[in-house]
């Protein structure tokens, strides 16, 4: 199910997913490093991995056979309320309401609901209406109109009321305040971090490390990297030292190649790239998974963080 990723960014990516993993015992056996290959570039790569696992829980304990009851489903990796209900709903027609956010904003104006949307306090108010609202003999096909409604007409910003096929029933438009709902909560300000990232060169060949399988990015590979939090030092100084520091490798700066900027949900980065020459030591790993010294035109066989995608044309 989709979460926080548009159908028109994905639609390749799933053609390709089903050719290369068609089955789940496909899925199963797949290499954790050529799946996450494969998703390159969409990002949330904890639903990868969460996927792999659920797959192998599937064939190992349930005989291959998807659960067709909703707790033993939810029960899977990577698997929400969200998902639950819609996979429940949509492929088994089973009565469970799927609450999105297009859903919550459907159901915001249609009750004009004061609570806001990206509080977690008030899921249950939203699940409850949808319940309400949810057609029994129908759910999944209820499920994905509601869905396909708020992503379609009662959209964020100037929802096409007019045209609605429930404005009958939406309060909100006939109160002609549909702008005003739904209520969020002011998110706080996005942290920035400064960057300085380490081209490292070894006669003809690259350092990339690999991050750690749990956690941000886990399990896809970037350049040697690290933060700049003492602004009268110079980048390229910093550079050096974290690179000694973190990884045990002596280094020189021999040119700036660009900075480049990228927001990830949470944080937003600026970097500076640095072509760096490998001068001497042992690497040591304390943070990252794993390493490997490998030519330029073999980098991109190797999962890249969006990041390093930016500038990887330079390298």
């Amino acid at each position: 199910m989709l979460q926080q990723t548009q159908v028109k960014k994905v639609v390749d990516y799933y053609r390709r997913f089903l050719q290369k993993f068609p089955t789940l015992e496909k899925l199963a056996e797949s290499n954790l490093q050529e799946l996450l290959k494969m998703w390159e570039g969409l990002g949330y790569y904890a639903r990868a991995r969460n996927l792999r696992k659920a797959a192998k829980i599937v064939v190992s304990d349930m005989n291959g056979e998807v659960p067709t009851d909703y707790k033993t489903f939810r029960k899977l990796p990577g698997v929400g309320d969200y998902t639950a209900a819609a996979v429940q709903s949509i492929a088994f027609g089973h009565v469970h309401a799927a609450v999105d956010g297009n859903v919550k904003r459907v159901i915001a104006r249609m009750f004009m609901l004061d609570s806001p949307v990206n509080d977690i306090k008030f899921q249950s108010l939203f699940q409850e209406k949808a319940s309400f609202l949810l057609d029994r003999d129908q759910p999944g096909t209820f499920n994905q109109a509601m869905m396909e409604l708020g992503a379609m007409i009662c959209r964020p910003k100037a929802p096409l009321c007019t045209i609605c096929p429930v404005n009958l029933f939406c309060t909100a438009f006939q109160s002609a305040c549909q702008d005003q709902f739904p209520l969020s909560l002011k998110r706080q300000p996005i942290p920035s971090y400064y960057l300085v990232v380490a081209v490292i060169r070894r006669d003809e060949e690259i350092l990339i490390l690999q991050r750690p399988t749990d956690g941000l990015l886990g399990g896809l590979w970037e350049f040697p990297c690290g933060e700049i939090d003492k602004v009268e030092e110079l980048p390229e100084d910093v550079c050096c030292r974290i690179i000694q520091d973190s990884f045990n490798l002596q280094i020189e700066v021999t040119g700036f190649l660009t900075q480049i900027k990228h927001a990830y949900t949470h944080f937003k980065t600026t970097m500076d790239i640095f072509e760096c020459r490998y001068l001497s030591g042992e690497i040591v790993l304390e943070q990252m998974q794993d390493y490997r010294w490998v030519k330029s035109d073999q980098i991109d066989q190797y999962p890249l963080i969006g990041a390093n995608h930016k500038f990887l044309s330079l390298v």
